[in-house]
């Protein structure tokens, strides 16, 4: 692939966990979101950061990750951490 094709989607999201759980040492438990940014894509995953009993007050986090057009890690951040049995407040839906 030359530097100016873009990934097939699948294969930057399986790309994309790979690398975040090897970097961060953190098991990746859903994408919420994958959209093209300019010249590579933009995420957010949701990973288990604490395992509490019980499940429903684990600690999970949301994660923004950023790929390059070949679906290669360039960059994550934490965005937010919440108890799992929490309902989302900041991201309601249509009214």
């Amino acid at each position: 692939m030359t530097d100016h094709e873009q990934a097939d989607p699948m294969q930057v999201l399986r790309g994309a966990r790979e690398q975040f759980d090897e970097l961060t040492g953190l098991a990746t438990e859903s994408i919420s979101s994958f959209e093209p940014s300019g010249d590579g894509w933009s995420l957010e995953f949701e990973v288990l950061e604490l395992a509490r009993v019980p499940d429903t007050m684990s600690l999970m986090a949301s994660y923004h990750v950023d790929l390059d057009a070949q679906g290669r890690l360039t960059g994550y951040r934490r965005v937010r951490r919440y108890e799992r049995g929490r309902a989302d407040a900041h991201r309601s839906g249509p009214r």
